[in-house]
């Protein structure tokens, strides 16, 4: 009886927090960093770098889109990027920032940062075979309006649109909040 009564009350108590490693695990898969990771992120529209790969590594931009609401604006949004299960770094509204990486298959997530449950939920990921020398290009669209269903979404793009994506965009620096 006290072996059956433990087993229940394990599963009771154990299945939420199992649950909870199994999304984090599969977040982690996908390339996203820890939940508990906030970035603190500034921008800057006066400057546009446009660096290449360092030597015996690849390049990786991230720009970000918001589609916003005129009527009710709740915020510039941050999401969060991450490479292989850690965080790289942040954007922050229409921005973006680079990153090196090693040659080789590489998982890359974005995920909303918010004091919001269901919007810190929400993110996207794409996996991205990185040669040397070779420059890749990521958007992460993220859409807040409220008359549609919150989403990000990231995507590939090529060399022209991050050129104008560059140009239009500010440079997003980001720090890990403490």
């Amino acid at each position: 009886m006290k072996t059956i009564l433990a087993a229940v009350l394990f599963v009771v108590f154990a299945s939420p927090a199992f649950a909870q490693d199994q999304a984090a695990a599969a977040r982690a898969a996908a390339g996203c960093g820890r939940d508990q990771v906030s970035f603190d992120v500034k921008t800057d529209k006066k400057q546009h770098p446009a660096p290449q790969a360092e030597p015996g590594k690849a390049l990786v931009y991230v720009f970000q889109d918001v589609e916003q609401s005129n009527s009710v604006n709740i915020g510039t949004v941050t999401t969060r990027v991450g490479l292989d299960g850690a965080w790289v770094g942040a954007i922050h509204g229409k921005s973006y920032f680079f990153f090196s990486v090693d040659p080789g298959s590489h998982r890359v997530c974005a995920a909303w940062q918010s004091n919001f449950k269901r919007l810190s939920k929400l993110g996207s990921a794409a996996d991205l075979t990185a040669e040397v020398g070779q420059v890749y290009y990521l958007r992460v669209r993220v859409d807040e309006r409220p008359e549609h269903r919150p989403d990000v979404k990231m995507e590939h793009i090529d060399t022209a649109e991050a050129q104008l994506l560059i140009a239009s965009s500010s440079l997003s620096t980001s720090q890990p909040k403490k």
